[in-house]
Order: C-alpha cells, then sequence, then structure tokens
C-alpha cells in the first residue's frame, strides 16, 4: 500500500505538517500558545476547518485514512495526541490553526491490558491502551459499564476528557473475575474498587 502518510492531500493530515501537530502536542491547546503568538502578534491565527477527513478509528482501534489501515504506529499515535471530542459530540483532529472531523465507531481507544494493585478501596487499577497509553481507574479515570443493543455489557474508561477506552474482553472478563472473588458469598454490589472509588460494574449474568 504505501506510506499511507505520504498520500494525504489535506494541510492538517500531510507529512510534512508534523511540526505543527508536534507544536500542539507541546504547548496544549490554549490561546496564547501558537508560534505566532510566540512571534508577538498577540493574535491567534483563525481556525481553519477542514471538515470530514475521511478518516475513521474502528471499533478494534485501528485508525483508516481513505477506507486504508494507517500501519504506521507512530503516526497514529501522533494523530491521537490532537483527537478532541468537542460539544457537537463530534470526533476532530485539532492544531492551534486547523481542524478536521474524524469518524469513530465506538470508541478512539481499546484498553488491552489491566494491571492491579492492592485490594478493596487501596486497590488501584491500571490499564493500557492499544496506543501504550497508561490510565488508573479513579476520579480522573472513570469505569463504566452499559448495555449495548445486543444485551452484552459495554465497558469503557475515561482516557482524556470526552475520550474512552472500551475494554476489550480479556480485560472485562479479567475485571469481572477480581470484582466477583472480592465480593464473595457477601451478596453486596456487584463491582470494583480503584484509586478510592468503588465501580459498579453492573449485573453479573449480563457478563
Amino acid at each position: 500500500m504505501g506510506d499511507v502518510d505520504a498520500k494525504f492531500s489535506q494541510p492538517l493530515m500531510r507529512a510534512d505538517t508534523k511540526s505543527t501537530l508536534m507544536d500542539n502536542t507541546a504547548s496544549g491547546n490554549s490561546p496564547g500558545n501558537s508560534p505566532a503568538d510566540r512571534r508577538g502578534s498577540g493574535q491567534r491565527p483563525p481556525r481553519v476547518d477542514h471538515g470530514d477527513l475521511d478518516m475513521r478509528i474502528a471499533r478494534d482501534g485501528t485508525w483508516f485514512y481513505r477506507g486504508s489501515p494507517i500501519a504506521r504506529p507512530r503516526l497514529v499515535k501522533l494523530f491521537a495526541s490532537v483527537l478532541r471530542r468537542e460539544d457537537d459530540g463530534n470526533y476532530y483532529l485539532v492544531t492551534p490553526v486547523e481542524r478536521g472531523r474524524v469518524t469513530v465507531e465506538d470508541a478512539p481507544f481499546l484498553a488491552v491490558e489491566l494491571t492491579s494493585e492492592g485490594s478493596g478501596p487501596e486497590r488501584r487499577l491500571s490499564f493500557r491502551t492499544n496506543l501504550d497509553e497508561i490510565v488508573a481507574a479513579g476520579p480522573d479515570h472513570r469505569l463504566r459499564v452499559e448495555i449495548g443493543a445486543n444485551g452484552e455489557p459495554a465497558p469503557y474508561i475515561l482516557v482524556r476528557p470526552g475520550l474512552e477506552a472500551r475494554l476489550n474482553r480479556p480485560v472485562f472478563y479479567e475485571l469481572v473475575d477480581m470484582a466477583d472473588a472480592e465480593r464473595g458469598e457477601s451478596g453486596g454490589p456487584f463491582g470494583i474498587w480503584s484509586g478510592g472509588m468503588f465501580f459498579d460494574l453492573g449485573d453479573p449474568e449480563d457478563s
């Protein structure tokens, strides 16, 4: 297929605009931090909206551009670093000067590994995403479980504001086993502690 990034035609997506993306990653997305501001203009340049970028994040976490998978992990991680979910509910790649809409089939990330330290209220659950980001469940990274249209539980953890990772099946089953062992015969709520918070995992019969 060749390097997908060499084929990007829109300014946000071209390989030769990596510096723009990296500037945003380093400085954040707040006013006054763009290169133009640092040159003393005092004004943030107008943001160009490229509309739909024809980019899709599949349910299994694979990123596609114009129907072809993006095979370079470093490029995917770069794009993920500027991914935002905005007030309209849509997902965008956002830099200080431009943005473009991305289609997300489920959640933008996938939790693929679970590490547990401690037990009960002292437990700390850490999740590794498919892009190697580590997130510890707690007040700032909440776990939630909803029931999908097919009647199966759909578990998620918040990675960054507006951006979640769906727990893959092995990770969720591991979490359920921990919760089941911890509850024992008490008959109390079915859930798990992490970071000083108790997270309800729903009906164990649905898991």
